[in-house]
């Protein structure tokens, strides 16, 4: 990890090692393809082999209410930031622009502003980001992720339709 200083503004800046982010997707039952930019880390992860869709769900659904008790991860539906955490998810989509059930798109942030933190107002390294990772990953796959609000990220458990809304 490095810190930048530009000016008045300091930077975190990561160094992501994304053989290791495929360990980390491995170990939580996930295939996953990435890609390294500067200033991100997009992995692409899918579990083919999964019977159920992923366990992204619709946090405001009260059949849902199970699942948003037990939640350690939650999602702004409108922007797909993974609260507290460097993540940002989005749904991948089939030709027809429906979410894939067993695929998501997972963008970790290089770039933070010195004064972030995690929950629980640690500090961030790179060994608390994979560790959030494998957390989330898990999350995704046996504990529930809840999606808060409307927006571009879609629920693919649960009800994913609204109320009143028909197939």
């Amino acid at each position: 990890m490095q810190v930048l200083q530009a000016g008045t503004h300091k930077i975190l800046l990561l160094e992501l090692e994304p053989e290791l982010v495929t360990d980390i997707a491995k170990q939580a039952g996930f295939e996953c393809r990435i890609i390294d930019e500067r200033r991100v880390l997009q992995v692409e992860l899918s579990a083919p082999e999964r019977q159920s869709p992923l366990l992204l769900f619709d946090a405001a659904d009260p059949s849902n209410l199970g699942w948003f008790s037990r939640c350690q991860f939650y999602v702004d539906g409108n922007t797909g930031n993974v609260l507290q955490t460097p993540l940002q998810v989005a749904n991948t989509r089939d030709r027809g622009g429906r979410p894939l059930p067993n695929t998501v798109r997972v963008q970790i942030t290089k770039e933070l502003p010195a004064n972030f933190r995690l929950p629980g107002k640690q500090p961030v390294t790179e060994q608390l980001v994979y560790s959030v990772l494998f957390n989330f990953l898990q999350a995704l796959s046996q504990v529930g992720v809840g999606v808060c609000g409307n927006g571009i990220v879609k629920p693919l458990a649960g009800r994913v339709d609204g109320p009143g809304q028909k197939n």
